[in-house]
């Protein structure tokens, strides 16, 4: 059977994924930082479920949860949903969203690429509020440039994040939105990262638009199961599935 591994898959969109996913007959691994919710859900799902440990926002933890997979394990499918909405706008919110939703997902797919299967799908879990028209027109082109690196993406990452602790007006065409900068970054991320896979593995970010779940809120629009069923296509494309775009109900949308 193939094997998923979805972060944050203890509750909302982690959890209706991992779901899905073992309808289609997948085993799924639940990861979450809360050892009691995690293995919860993971009796919840079934015996095709297991818990994993799992904070993306430490390395250690992120480290440890590598070690303790069976050795002859490979993945089908990584889904990078784990994140964060923290209240406020100050210094501290702003590391800590970044290291969470941003940095939680290269960490967490830098760590997992040698045990990925050959045509494995990774999927990182945006949202709209990572669209580029929220940052100035001179960020969008350097995000935008093809030769843009990791090393400069983090550079650009790190300056907004010292900005804010600085108390500065202006935070270098960045939204003033922690979240929003968060989900950018990710997407940027998307983009570097595709053209690197070989044996025809895929990355793609997809928006599950405004879902009724604890960060969304009850107000939302979206159910959990609409949401999640953006997520659950990127994770099982085919060979000839798209490699390094922003999909939102399994249609592209602009950066």
């Amino acid at each position: 059977m193939p094997t998923a591994l979805i972060t944050g898959a203890n509750r909302g969109l982690g959890f209706e994924t991992a779901r899905e996913l073992s309808g289609r007959q997948y085993d799924v691994i639940v990861t979450a930082r809360d050892a009691a919710s995690g293995e919860r859900a993971a009796r919840e799902l079934g015996p095709s479920a297991r818990f994993v440990e799992l904070d993306v926002a430490s390395e250690a933890s992120v480290e440890r949860a590598v070690r303790s997979l069976p050795p002859e394990l490979t993945l089908d499918v990584l889904v990078n949903n784990a994140g964060v909405s923290l209240d406020g706008f100050d210094g501290r919110v702003a590391a800590a969203t970044i290291e969470t939703n941003y940095r939680g997902a290269v960490r967490v797919t830098d760590a997992l690429l040698p045990r990925l299967a050959p045509k494995a799908n990774i999927v990182m879990v945006s949202s709209g509020m990572g669209e580029l028209h929220r940052a100035s027109l001179e960020l969008r082109r350097r995000l935008l440039d093809p030769g843009l690196t990791r090393a400069v993406l983090d550079e650009l990452v790190d300056d907004f994040v010292a900005r804010v602790r600085d108390g500065a007006r202006e935070l270098g065409g960045w939204p003033r939105n922690a979240y929003s900068v968060s989900k950018i970054a990710m997407n940027a991320f998307t983009r570097l990262l595709a053209p690197t896979l070989r044996d025809g593995r895929r990355v793609n970010a997809v928006c599950p638009g405004w879902v009724r779940t604890r960060m969304g809120g009850p107000a939302a629009s979206r159910s959990v199961e609409r949401g999640a069923s953006g997520i659950v296509w990127a994770a099982t494309l085919g060979a000839d599935g798209p490699n390094g775009g922003f999909f939102r109900d399994a249609h592209a949308i602009e950066w």
